[in-house]
């Protein structure tokens, strides 16, 4: 019985020996502009189509993949939607899409003008 459990310590110190080796081993991925842009951003709907503006709105922007983030806000007018990003010259914006993604690194690096299901949305990072 000793032996048995023994030989399963043995074994299972062994897994994790390797897994913690293969993780080290992974090489750390370079952040691109969806780590840049991501965090918590507060600020207003500055116009909408289906309602009025609303003012104290928070956006979370959230990295899910290689320069694509997830937007989320606290106000249910505005739907979570996906977004992919690109750089153009000094300005991170949608790449594609129907949604209107905007920082203007020049002008303001904070502020990020969103238009999502037809509303727009100023805000600034925090």
């Amino acid at each position: 019985m000793a032996r048995r459990i023994s030989s399963s310590f043995a074994m299972l110190l062994a897994a994790l020996v390797s897994l913690s080796t293969a993780s080290a081993a992974a090489p750390e991925r370079k952040p691109d502009l969806a780590d840049l842009v991501a965090g918590i951003y507060r600020g207003d709907i500055i116009s909408d189509a289906r309602g009025s503006s609303q003012s104290g709105v928070t956006i979370t922007v959230t990295r899910i993949a290689r320069d694509r983030v997830l937007i989320a806000c606290d106000c249910a007018r505005i739907p979570k939607v996906e977004i992919p990003i690109e750089r153009a010259m000094d300005a991170i914006l949608a790449s594609s899409g129907p949604h209107v993604f905007l920082i203007e690194n020049q002008r303001d690096p904070r502020r990020l003008s969103l238009t999502i299901d037809e509303a727009s949305l100023s805000v600034e990072k925090q």
